[in-house]
């Protein structure tokens, strides 16, 4: 039995109960392979997980952190102790203790190899965010959207997987566009690629089924109304890809983009991608998907710092991604 430090979440009250606690591996599920976890980031589901009124944990007192990277300490299959690996999604600080602990066990299914290229650091500045910005860049790309097709708009641009998304587009070769509600961070998206920069309200109203064409895709992290202004505003035969609902999770739009311009729709889910296509994406993450400015996205705090992370992540105060770096005493 080994015992570390956690930053546990009791939500089973009317009012949370959190902070960092002492526990013991003989407190971790046992139906996985041991880790010694390095990094974890913060996610806007783990601000959930960590609320009553978040709906998300399925059991409390529980440890949130959806992504971890670390050291393997046990073969989990074809991954042989000793391996730098990363995990996030499943039910990893959702239905099990997650990443915000100094150890933690994982289902070998879920567990997929560092690719050379990153460092485990790296991964966690990208983590779930990273991780869900390449599935729709990944989205963009398969349907053949090209550099001269047009600009790109990006959402939610300073958010996890907004600003991370803007570098992979822009180093690609897009012409990105970024909203965003924080015109304070402009030049935090400038040096990161993006080319325009609007105010989200632009966004935000109710407007007409089809309107004025903007842009030939979109990555779409808000969801709600924004989404289908997107969707109006998308050149004929473009494409957007959705993956957020922090503006809501209904879409008051109509069939006319779809029917009328061809714009397709494509959803992006990071959650239960099975193991071997992640694999693949962390390998494209790795090489010609990794953005530029990492440093510049990611800073790191200490697990006794997370609370008001999490506090301000859930009002949207969050600007690039929190690394939470477990090997802090």
């Amino acid at each position: 039995m080994t015992t570390f430090r956690a930053f546990r979440a009791d939500t089973s009250g009317d009012t949370v109960d959190r902070g960092v606690v002492e526990m013991s591996t003989d407190d971790l599920a046992d139906d996985g392979a041991l880790i010694e976890v390095h990094w974890s980031s913060v996610n806007y589901k783990d601000g959930l997980a960590s609320t009553p009124a978040g709906r998300v944990a399925r059991f409390s007192p529980m440890v949130p952190g959806v992504d971890l990277a670390g050291i393997l300490l046990e073969d989990a299959g074809d991954i042989a102790a000793g391996t730098e690996i990363i995990v996030h999604g499943y039910d990893l600080g959702v239905n099990r203790h997650g990443g915000f602990a100094q150890f933690a066990t994982a289902p070998h299914d879920w567990i997929a190899p560092l690719p050379s290229g990153l460092t485990t650091r790296e991964a966690m500045v990208l983590g779930t965010a990273g991780y869900t910005a390449a599935l729709s860049v990944i989205a963009l790309l398969d349907h053949g959207l090209t550099p001269s097709d047009g600009k790109v708009l990006v959402t939610g641009a300073t958010g996890g997987v907004g600003s991370t998304a803007v570098s992979m587009m822009s180093q690609l070769g897009y012409e990105v566009v970024a909203s965003t509600g924080k015109p304070d961070e402009s030049s935090f998206l400038t040096d990161l690629g993006a080319s325009e920069i609007i105010d989200r309200s632009m966004l935000a109203e109710a407007g007409k089924p089809l309107q004025g064409m903007q842009w030939v895709g979109a990555i779409d992290c808000v969801g709600g109304v924004p989404l289908a202004n997107v969707l109006a505003q998308t050149a004929y035969g473009g494409a957007v890809a959705a993956s957020g609902l922090t503006a809501g999770n209904g879409l008051p739009t109509t069939v006319l983009p779809f029917i009328l311009r061809g714009v397709n729709l494509y959803g992006i889910d990071s959650v239960q991608t099975p193991i071997e296509r992640r694999r693949e994406v962390w390998q494209r993450i790795a090489s010609d998907l990794k953005p530029a400015g990492l440093d510049t996205i990611g800073h790191d705090i200490g697990l006794d710092e997370l609370d008001d992370v999490l506090t301000g992540i859930l009002d949207g105060k969050a600007v690039g991604r929190a690394v939470v770096d477990l090997k802090r005493s």
